[in-house]
């Protein structure tokens, strides 16, 4: 066992560097730092590698590290939230605020301000993505003329209309990473599709298509081996995205690797607190998986990490 120590801020370390340091300190540093190694395993082992988050992640400046990420080509496939496909779009069209709490909730709501803790969602947001909802799932209707469409297969569509950078949808539309959102219908978008839905009685999607897709991505054995490749998945948050890549990883015997960052606990039952241990029990986990369980605030914790996977990827 090591000892407790501190890191010595006389050393010029890296991120990733002063990260793994940090296992030493105790408490969720040392789990922070524990993923360090995990990430490296991660990396050699070209696991395939999931990244799950809730759409409070992309309502925050996580969504422009998601979306560099995806740049980077780091992650293979990407599990969230509807209104993270929703509020990445509205992104585009104008920018979400930090609020400085002097304004009272009933005074935003007067100022057409939606309020998510400390982020401030303007109302003309909403309306700019209605407007281009409308015109693309035209463009959806014809296309699904061919064939119905599944949810993943319209975000890439979605993707492709988009020119910013700092998207998700651009990114992972231009390096082939497929998003999947399970609960599509849970918000705005829903209503967009109940919308097209009206005006074109035989629009529809097809969710069970994400299911066949999803499973053949996650048990493809690689080329020209015989074992089964090897799975990883960094999960931020809980929820449809994170059981969703778990449940699927439990159709080949669970993940090798899982890196967990949530504030919630496991005493309630929920999904969202219970740790990768608890997953071992239904097979969504191995039982010899390396696994990290981090207790705190993503918006802080997945910035250290990012930083040190893209130093961690950039090595040969």
């Amino acid at each position: 066992m090591d000892k407790i120590q501190g890191p010595n801020l006389d050393n010029n370390a890296s991120i990733s560097e002063l990260v793994a340091s940090m296992k030493n300190i105790g408490f969720q540093a040392s789990n922070l730092g524990n993923s360090i190694e995990i990430l490296k395993k991660i990396k050699e082992d070209n696991a395939l590698l999931f990244l799950t988050f809730t759409s409070n992640m992309t309502s925050s400046g996580l969504r422009d590290v998601f979306a560099q990420l995806c740049k980077k080509k780091i992650p293979n496939v990407l599990i969230t939230t509807v209104g993270s496909i929703e509020e990445d779009l509205m992104k585009t069209f104008g920018e979400f605020k930090v609020y400085d709490g002097k304004t009272s909730d009933a005074e935003l709501r007067e100022k057409g301000l939606n309020r998510i803790y400390n982020i401030l969602v303007p109302n003309e947001l909403y309306e700019k993505f209605e407007t281009f909802m409308e015109s693309f799932l035209e463009k959806i209707y014809e296309k699904q003329k061919q064939g119905m469409l599944s949810p993943s297969e319209i975000i890439f569509e979605l993707g492709k209309e988009i020119n910013d950078e700092n998207s998700i949808l651009y990114q992972a539309a231009k390096n082939n990473i497929p998003i999947f959102c399970p609960a599509i219908t849970d918000g705005s978008f829903g209503i967009a599709l109940m919308m097209a839905k009206e005006k074109h009685k035989d629009f529809a999607i097809d969710s069970i298509k994400d299911m066949k897709k999803l499973y053949e991505i996650t048990t493809e054995k690689p080329e020209a081996k015989e074992q089964e490749q090897k799975t990883a998945a960094i999960i931020l948050g809980g929820g449809v995205p994170k059981h969703h890549a778990i449940l699927f990883n439990s159709l080949k015997n669970g993940l090798d690797y899982a890196i967990y960052i949530t504030t919630s606990s496991p005493e309630s039952g929920s999904l969202s607190g219970a740790p990768p241990q608890e997953a071992m029990s239904w097979g969504k986990v191995k039982s010899e998986a390396a696994y990290a369980n981090i207790k705190g605030d993503a918006t802080i914790l997945f910035t250290l990490l990012a930083y040190s996977m893209k130093e961690i990827w950039a090595k040969n």
